[in-house]
């Protein structure tokens, strides 16, 4: 992982802590794991997880599961909707994002920063869903 995506990962991990994201984890012999993500240590890249018993892995070895933008649901575009403020434009106002809307992609797992796509997430799908 470079630099940057480390960086970037560690930005949005930071971000998802406090709605309890779920990353699947590399423990090495023990194979794949999935865990509740509990504490970043960004000093050392180190992250805490919470299953039956707590464990720490490096960033390198975890992949949060997220949901692509593309799967909203009309019913959670609405939603999302709503957390976007007004702004001036011209003689109108155009309705941008705000604080509140990252906070909502966040409990709600949305990828914004294309994580999926940069192969550091899962994408969560129907058959792939450990927030059920």
């Amino acid at each position: 992982m470079s630099q940057e995506d480390i960086e970037l990962f560690l930005i949005d991990l930071s971000a998802r802590l406090m709605y309890g994201v779920i990353c699947q984890v590399d423990d090495g012999a023990a194979g794949l794991n999935d865990g509740k993500l509990i504490e970043i240590d960004t000093s050392k890249e180190l992250a805490r997880f919470d299953a039956d018993y707590y464990w720490d892995a490096y960033i390198d070895d975890i992949k949060p599961y997220l949901r692509p933008m593309s799967s909203m649901t009309e019913e959670e575009k609405k939603e999302y909707h709503k957390t976007f403020r007004a702004e001036a434009y011209g003689n109108g106002y155009v309705y941008v994002e705000s604080v509140h809307s990252f906070d909502w992609l966040n409990k709600h797992n949305f990828d914004y920063r294309g994580l999926i796509e940069k192969g550091l997430a899962i994408a969560v799908t129907e058959e792939n869903n450990p927030y059920e």
